[in-house]
């Protein structure tokens, strides 16, 4: 393997050890053993403008505005679980695109030297987190992130994608450490039941979550984030015909020893999502929604608030303000749910329905799944992105911000 480094309320105890594990097959921020070594559309993102100027907690990029919370830094040993040893779970460098899957066969090696060809393929209805810059876009499967968690890729510019299985959380950040390009790895620690990286740079350890380093040189300082969409491969592909997508190791590298290869047509967590697991152990003693439930959350000045897609589903497109930044959280054609700021310029829209693909708001047309405007006065802005982490589980939440408000019709 090949790669130049920067290119390419409430639970209330921490974590518990490994032997809370109730759920088998977990391979992804807990390593268990693998069976590898190791319509067109309406127009896409092409030429869209972030229109987040003055937005509170904008970043320098103006395309997330949403606030991870503030943590009491650096973290103690006592905090941070191991889960897997550090690259144990291979982190993708030097990344591979293509259309789709096809054609894609590897030779997967058991422990006890056995071998197994597989041929995945990525269908419709897989899973996607989905990224559009500077007029492109690619997409980075689940099928591959339960495996892997993080992808070091270059993507007008270093592009960092991650994912946690545990909490079922997306980010997508710049890929810089002390301001300069860097690799990230799975450290193989959790915090707070969910994805901690390290940087190759310093080895400062970064919480996913936070998108926030808690423990080593660079202590305190945050990535930058920038905008992804978790959609369906059909869907994200019917809005981005030329998308390309992710392909698996070994077109892809991966960090640590061997090829990284999983059996990636398998579910590496069978029956997690319906189990009361909650990651690799702890309590969950809050009664308003199961832990599980999936839910986007908004934090903002301090305030935090939860949405769940069946709320969306109800109430239709949710205008609410938090944190003074008013916002409409909708949930995307799959039913994930998502928010975005309604502030464009010196703008506030009332953005209602238009259709079961669009907001409509401003004599514009507005991409539910990407914030684009698809016509109107307002064609090729982007509202900016309200949630810091894509919908996740609500226990998932509730480590981060064990205050935050559950919105409710």
């Amino acid at each position: 393997m090949s790669r130049e480094p920067g290119q390419s309320p409430r639970r209330r105890s921490l974590l518990g050890g490994l032997g809370a594990l109730a759920v088998t097959g977990l391979a992804g921020c807990v390593q268990l053993p693998s069976a590898g070594d190791g319509d067109g559309g309406d127009g896409g993102d092409a030429g869209a403008t972030d229109v987040t100027d003055g937005l509170p907690g904008s970043t320098a990029s103006g395309a997330v505005v949403g606030e991870p919370p503030d943590e009491e830094l650096p973290v103690g040993p006592a905090a941070l679980t191991r889960g897997a040893p550090k690259d144990g779970i291979p982190a993708i460098v030097n990344p591979s695109f293509g259309a789709d899957w096809s054609g894609f066969e590897a030779e997967t090696r058991s422990r006890f030297g056995s071998g197994n060809t597989i041929a995945p393929r990525l269908a419709d209805d897989d899973l996607v987190v989905g990224v559009a810059r500077d007029g492109e876009a690619r997409a980075y499967p689940l099928k591959l992130l339960n495996y892997h968690e993080i992808v070091n890729d270059t993507f007008d510019g270093p592009l960092l994608v991650t994912y946690c299985p545990l909490c079922r959380s997306a980010i997508v950040a710049k890929r810089r450490a002390g301001g300069e390009p860097t690799v990230f790895g799975v450290s193989g620690l959790l915090y707070r039941n969910a994805l901690v990286m390290y940087d190759e740079a310093t080895g400062s350890n970064w919480s996913q979550i936070l998108a926030q380093a808690i423990t080593g040189e660079l202590t305190g300082e945050r990535l930058e984030l920038l905008p992804s969409t978790l959609a369906t491969f059909g869907e994200w592909r019917a809005s981005h015909p030329d998308t390309t997508v992710l392909r698996p190791p070994p077109e892809s590298d991966t960090l640590g020893a061997g090829t990284g290869v999983r059996d990636y047509a398998t579910d590496p967590y069978p029956g997690y999502d319906q189990s009361d697991q909650i990651g690799i152990g702890g309590e969950f003693d809050d009664d308003r929604l199961g832990p599980k439930t999936k839910v986007v959350g908004v934090a903002v000045a301090e305030t935090a608030r939860a949405y769940t897609a069946e709320a969306i589903e109800t109430e239709g497109p949710i205008k609410d303000t938090v944190g003074g930044l008013p916002i409409v959280v909708t949930n995307t054609p799959n039913g994930t749910p998502i928010a975005w700021s309604r502030r464009v310029g010196d703008e506030t829209l009332s953005l209602g329905i238009a259709d079961e693909r669009h907001l409509a708001g401003g004599g514009s047309r507005w991409r539910r799944d990407t914030g684009v405007a698809v016509d109107g006065p307002f064609e090729g802005e982007r509202l900016a992105q309200a949630n810091s982490v894509s919908a996740l589980f609500w226990f998932a939440w509730l480590d981060f911000y064990p205050e935050t408000e559950l919105y409710a019709p």
